[in-house]
């Protein structure tokens, strides 16, 4: 049997260790920036959250769901809020850790894998911060479902995931003639699809495993587990990905859980 959360866990340990964007440590500057009231966090590669989405946090529990690498859950606990992150990969988890020792913040830390957060009471939180990383999980709705559990009523959820599209054409092909040519079929799957090879060539290189999961999985998920979705945007890459000149291939959702609670526009 393949272990999907050892690989992937192991497979970000490398990612720490080549330096990984999503890996690398907000400065102290973005640090004194939260401090003093302007807080920049991402969700996608390259558009920051909407200050618009980030209401007053300061004082409320919030979750980073996957969400390790010393980026958004710091910023967070620099602008006032009680902060957890969870996250499958120790290593990110350590980034997290680092920058709160350097900057005397107070952040909880906790491994595990985004599907599963019964680590966490009913209605814990009253915000969820889901960056880009949903595509390293075979199934997307669970996360959306144990979201919600812990999501106080009236609670928000705001996640980044990737379009569907990105995972349609053959990148092999691309990467050594680029021409497009349409391959696999939505929900993508690289331990279901991908040439035996291309496959074994991924894993000996330890690179993450991927899934490339519907629209009416990211964002019908959503809403099947009760979240009433209330904001939406579209981000591009940022490194000059093939579709870049043709279509925004990210997405992030700002999502509501109904019922009483904190005051969310």
């Amino acid at each position: 049997m393949f272990d999907l959360l050892k690989y992937n866990r192991e497979a970000w340990e490398k990612e720490v260790r080549e330096g990984n964007k999503w890996t690398l440590p907000v400065s102290e500057q973005e640090i004194a920036e939260a401090r003093n009231g302007n807080l920049r966090i991402f969700l996608t590669p390259t558009k920051p959250v909407p200050a618009s989405w980030l209401e007053d946090l300061r004082g409320k529990d919030i979750l980073c769901l996957a969400s390790g690498g010393g980026q958004q859950g710091p910023l967070l606990a620099a602008f006032g809020a009680n902060v957890t992150v969870f996250d499958n990969c120790p290593a990110q988890l350590e980034k997290d850790a680092f920058v709160a020792q350097r900057e005397n913040l107070t952040i909880r830390l906790q491994q595990g894998d985004m599907r599963d957060l019964s680590c966490f009471a009913d209605e814990t939180f009253d915000f969820i911060v889901h960056p880009v990383s949903n595509c390293f999980v075979d199934e997307v709705r669970p996360v959306w479902k144990e979201a919600f559990r812990v999501l106080k009523p009236g609670g928000v959820m705001i996640s980044g995931f990737d379009n569907p599209i990105l995972y349609i054409f053959d990148l092999d092909l691309w990467d050594r003639t680029k021409s497009i040519e349409v391959r696999y079929k939505i929900p993508y799957s690289d331990l279901k699809q991908l040439p035996e090879e291309q496959l074994a060539q991924r894993i000996a290189a330890h690179e993450a495993v991927e899934f490339g999961h519907s629209l009416a999985d990211q964002i019908g998920g959503q809403t099947d587990a009760g979240f009433h979705l209330i904001g939406f945007y579209e981000d591009n890459s940022g490194w000059g990905d093939l579709l870049d000149p043709y279509i925004d291939t990210f997405i992030a959702t700002r999502a509501k859980k109904p019922g009483c609670g904190g005051h969310h526009r």
